[in-house]
């Protein structure tokens, strides 16, 4: 049997204009632009403590386990919650997208559920198998366009640059480049750029990552990772500083073994607190089905998908496949999954089927052999990733409409408090907290339906009852 033409009669290649090669060609380029995720992904979810057993990171903890073998068991998860979301994009969409744990998304799991409101990954983890399910059953019944209208526009374009602010202040606090209140004296400052070692590498590896990004480097932002541990363990090995500031003291044998994460969000269900719960799910459904969408949107328009109303057919298709994906994810042990916006660079190749997909998919299972080198990367080097896409998605403030303040107050909220509550959950509710106060107020709140008002008048209730101590019993 031809796979050749197998594989072109399956996926339709001819149809689309396209052949084998090229969709192969396609794939590879996709998966080295995204396959950062492989270990940013475990480096943002995974709890990190200093020498005197500090947590200086929150997420997830394993009793019996070390950080780095807790990092190797997230890798991991990452690698088979993409590769069943992509399989699916593949074979039952026929779409030529990556997906994978979503940078954002990653983060408001630890950083916010799990780190300011004290909620155990465990019940985190229940709280995207049940945002995946959700997705799963009203992707189902076509329910899309109801939920898109629910949800103020200028909060939707706000949101990607609100999170990429969060992230670029997650990303630069790891990498030592900005510092807190207890080391500056103000709520933030400038690192010790010249005097720490960390913060001195770090910034010649985002300036090299960026250099090769702006180049067109196929891959740049791994490579930047790559080369940024490269230099640390060079330099450690050298003598040049001491064990454990720019490379871990050792590493852990191999762990491939995920069956403490696998099925823990069972264990979260037990003890929930109901509105705080619905609240978390809530925030994951909201940023996964905009940005994925969104991203489908703008790669479909790259890739000449869309039909004349700008709309990608099908879309509920590429949506099910990121459903899937999420829940697999949840059940496995990871964050939500979305679609990336780095599928760009595999249609720019001329990618157009789930070949394309198929390629991507097949290439992250096959990184599951280099898994224990996931524990030898150090956070500032992975932590580039996080600065270098946070540029990338500040481009999205342009589809605000700045010139109309019932867009640019909501707008403005949304990306102002998000990242200065280290939460992506409260920029949102700013935003849509704001839009009918602001409609109102100038005579539009017939533009502001019934469903606005109830979310607005819910988030209010969640900001008292978050803030006023009612949930600890202090008034």
């Amino acid at each position: 049997m031809d796979l050749s033409k197998t594989l072109s009669a399956y996926f339709d290649l001819d149809e689309h204009g396209t052949d084998v090669a090229t969709e192969v060609v396609a794939g590879v380029t996709t998966f080295l632009t995204m396959s950062y995720i492989i270990v940013v992904n475990p480096a943002v979810m995974a709890q990190s403590t200093n020498d005197a057993g500090e947590v200086t990171s929150p997420g997830v903890a394993i009793d019996g386990y070390t950080e780095a073998e807790v990092v190797q068991m997230l890798a991991v998860v990452t690698i088979l919650a993409s590769a069943a979301a992509i399989f699916v994009m593949a074979f039952y969409a026929n779409r030529p997208f990556g997906q994978a744990p979503g940078l954002g998304l990653n983060a408001f799991f630890a950083f916010t559920v799990v780190g300011a409101m004290g909620i155990p990954w465990q019940t985190a983890l229940a709280a995207v198998v049940t945002e995946g399910v959700l997705f799963i059953l009203l992707t189902a019944v076509g329910a899309r366009e109801y939920v898109i209208r629910l949800f103020p526009e200028p909060v939707k374009f706000a949101v990607g640059t609100g999170i990429g602010l969060f992230l670029a202040l997650i990303g630069l606090e790891a990498m030592h480049v900005v510092v807190g209140a207890d080391q500056a004296g103000t709520i933030l400052a400038l690192g010790d750029l010249a005097a720490d070692p960390v913060a001195v590498l770090s910034v010649v590896g985002l300036f090299a990552t960026l250099a090769l990004y702006a180049a067109g480097v196929r891959g740049a932002i791994i490579l930047g990772i790559l080369a940024t541990t490269v230099a640390g363990w060079g330099l450690t090995m050298g003598g040049v500083t001491a064990e454990g500031v720019l490379a871990p003291a050792s590493l852990p044998a191999a762990q491939y073994d995920i069956t403490p994460l696998a099925g823990a969000f069972v264990e979260g269900f037990r003890n929930v607190e109901a509105f705080t719960f619905a609240l978390v799910v809530f925030t994951f459904f909201f940023v996964d089905f905009f940005d994925t969408a969104g991203t489908l949107v703008g790669v479909g328009q790259a890739g000449d998908f869309l039909d004349e109303d700008g709309n990608l057919p099908d879309i509920d298709r590429p949506l099910m496949a990121d459903a899937v994906g999420t829940t697999v994810g949840g059940i496995l042990g990871t964050s939500t999954v979305t679609t990336y916006i780095e599928s760009a660079t595999g249609v720019e190749e001329g990618g157009r089927t789930g070949l394309t997909a198929l390629v991507i998919g097949v290439l992250f299972l096959l990184s599951l052999a280099v898994v224990p080198l996931a524990a030898a990367i150090p956070q500032y080097a992975s932590h580039i990733a996080l600065v270098v896409v946070a540029i990338i998605m500040l481009g999205n403030v342009t589809e605000v409409q700045w010139d109309d303040v019932t867009h640019s107050v909501p707008a403005g909220m949304t990306i102002i408090v998000m990242p200065l509550t280290f939460s992506i959950a409260y920029g949102i509710a700013a935003g849509i907290i704001s839009y009918p106060v602001i409609k109102a107020a100038t005579g539009e709140a017939r533009d502001v339906s019934p469903g606005q008002w109830a979310l607005a008048l819910a988030f209010v209730g969640y900001f008292f009852v978050r803030t006023s101590g009612v949930l600890t019993g202090q008034l």
